[in-house]
């Protein structure tokens, strides 16, 4: 445990000693917010959602997309503690792969979640008024969307040896999903095929569990119960796929292979 403790604080640690990873995750998801709520304002209805407006429907998914954008430049991390030789010298100490992993996600999920937790003190100006036992609820499901994309993005990013693979993975998948998750549209009048895939994208769940929790009168969601119970299997899932992809590859990708491949004619 102190292990992990160690590796969590280091994240912290270097977190607040790298002011662009803040400008990073805060500016790109509010520049997006701010511009499509401005260029959709006048022309987009939330379907059932009354006179809302498009910057209020948008709130919850750039709250999540602060979040993922957080746990993504917490993971990459994992690309260049490898190529500094820092996860070198902790996978051959006694610490256990496990430890490693819990560790990582740890100070990952708790950045995400303060990111995220910062961006939803603006949940008034927007209209939405939550009291503070409502906060609660927002606040554990904004946990588990950090828990869940933390060890997603750990298990990708241990498995990779350049930052240019993982980004490449997160615009191929990790944005995709995010853009199905209803952040950005509602599923009501999407394609059939379109609606099929958000529902079964994990992360579809999480931002409708966050919406019920800001507006409890929100519609057109799955259930608030069905949302926070597939949340929560999506975050134990990752954090169990991350620690078996640790267990199993401590030293990350087989690096003797890959020389042996690019050996071969």
């Amino acid at each position: 445990m102190r292990a992990a403790r160690a590796l969590a604080w280091r994240e912290v640690v270097r977190f607040l000693r790298q002011p662009s990873r803040i400008v990073g995750a805060f500016a790109p998801p509010l520049v997006a917010w701010l511009l499509l709520g401005a260029g959709f304002g006048s022309s987009f209805r939330v379907p059932g959602g009354g006179g809302a407006s498009y910057v209020a429907y948008f709130f919850p998914g750039t709250v999540v997309l602060v979040v993922l954008f957080a746990a993504i430049f917490s993971t990459i991390s994992v690309i260049e503690d490898r190529r500094e030789g820092f996860l070198q010298a902790v996978v051959v100490s006694p610490v256990s792969p496990l430890a490693v992993a819990a560790g990582k996600i740890a100070g990952g999920t708790l950045l995400a979640l303060a990111q995220g937790g910062v961006l939803l003190l603006l949940a008034p100006v927007l209209g939405y008024t939550p009291s503070v036992a409502a906060l609660v609820p927002a606040l554990l499901v904004l946990a588990f969307v950090a828990l869940a994309l933390t060890g997603l993005g750990l298990a990708i990013a241990w498995m990779l040896e350049s930052t240019q693979g993982f980004h490449a993975i997160m615009n191929l998948f990790l944005i995709p999903m995010w853009f199905l998750s209803g952040s950005f549209f509602p599923a009501e009048g999407a394609p059939t095929w379109l609606r099929a895939a958000m529902a079964v994208n994990p992360l579809t769940y999480g931002v409708a569990a966050l919406r019920h929790a800001l507006d409890p009168g929100a519609s057109g969601l799955p259930s608030s119960g069905l949302s926070v119970a597939v949340t929560f299997a999506f975050a134990l899932g990752a954090v169990l796929v991350a620690a078996a992809v640790i267990n199993r590859y401590p030293a990350g990708p087989d690096r003797a292979a890959l020389r042996t491949r690019r050996k071969k004619p």
